[in-house]
């Protein structure tokens, strides 16, 4: 089992870092959200530049790795785009309330329920926080893959959590207290490695998804599909506490780029179910039987 990214795809997700630095990093999600409807006209460029919507995750492991690579990328900026959502061709959404964040985007979208459903988005609601809408969705036939539209955005949020950590560290090792910087105290050090742990952790079981997507049966897929996004929601919520929390209160103001990190994940922790229900569903799906592989 090699569930490593290949040399192909981590030098994509490199240039994709780049790529969107260079067309505005930060600055393009502050202007998206001022004006929710240019927000797909904001980041075209930079994916068309990508050629981010000729890579089809289905057609073998390559394309599959160069799409989470993209998905990381575009979470370590939070691009006001749900690029793992079109790669992916559909969105996952809860039998109750479908909802999703495209507010702004139009309507030619398609939501698949875990049960296999799928649908076609026929209305958008009004635009809520972080781009999120309720979604009228109309009966369409066809099959999805529901286990990729689960794995992908575990990536877009794993980009988040890089770059909450990295962000923090640039912080504490600025910020002085006592004539020495925040990073020199003990506290200060377990903390950041307990959230390093919790991201190191999602880093493996992301790749390990991955793998399960491209070399097991749908079932199996699906189950490692929620116990990733079981794990990376359980690390969200101790990273961005943390981050938060070494912050301070600056952490909660739109002037620091954590905040608009912590706000703008919780689409991807929330939606199409949070962490409880996350967890309910996959123990009910599991019954006795247990996980195999890494999240065994």
């Amino acid at each position: 089992m090699i569930i490593d990214l290949g040399d192909i795809a981590r030098e994509y997700g490199r240039q994709a870092v780049r790529a969107i630095a260079a067309a505005g990093g930060d600055q393009l999600l502050q202007q998206a959200e001022a004006k929710p409807e240019t927000r797909e006209a904001l980041v075209a460029p930079v994916l068309d530049g990508l050629g981010a919507w000729e890579l089809d995750p289905r057609s073998g492991p390559d394309a599959l790795q160069s799409a989470a690579a993209l998905c990381r990328s575009a979470g370590y900026w939070a691009l006001p785009y749900p690029v793992a959502e079109r790669l992916a061709g559909v969105v996952v959404v809860s039998d109750t309330a479908p909802e999703a964040p495209l507010a702004g985007l139009g309507t030619d979208w398609y939501a698949v329920t875990l049960d296999g459903g799928r649908s076609r988005v026929a209305r958008l609601g009004a635009v809520g926080p972080a781009f999120s809408t309720a979604l009228e969705l109309t009966a369409d036939d066809g099959t999805a893959d529901v286990a990729l539209g689960l794995v992908l955005p575990c990536w877009t949020l794993l980009g988040m959590l890089d770059r909450a950590i990295d962000v923090t560290v640039a912080h504490v090792s600025l910020r002085k207290q006592f004539g020495q910087t925040l990073a020199s105290f003990q506290g200060v050090q377990f903390q950041l490695t307990d959230s390093e742990v919790e991201r190191s952790g999602v880093d493996i079981l992301a790749k390990y998804a991955l793998w399960s997507l491209a070399t097991s049966d749908s079932t199996t897929a699906i189950n490692d599909a929620l116990a990733l996004r079981l794990a990376a929601i359980e690390a969200a919520e101790v990273v961005f506490r943390v981050c938060h929390q070494l912050h301070g209160a600056v952490g909660f103001c739109d002037e620091t780029t954590l905040s608009w990190l912590s706000r703008y994940s919780q689409p991807l922790r929330r939606l199409p179910f949070g962490l409880s229900q996350t967890r309910d569903i996959l123990t009910r799906r599991l019954g006795r039987r247990g996980l195999t592989g890494l999240f065994s």
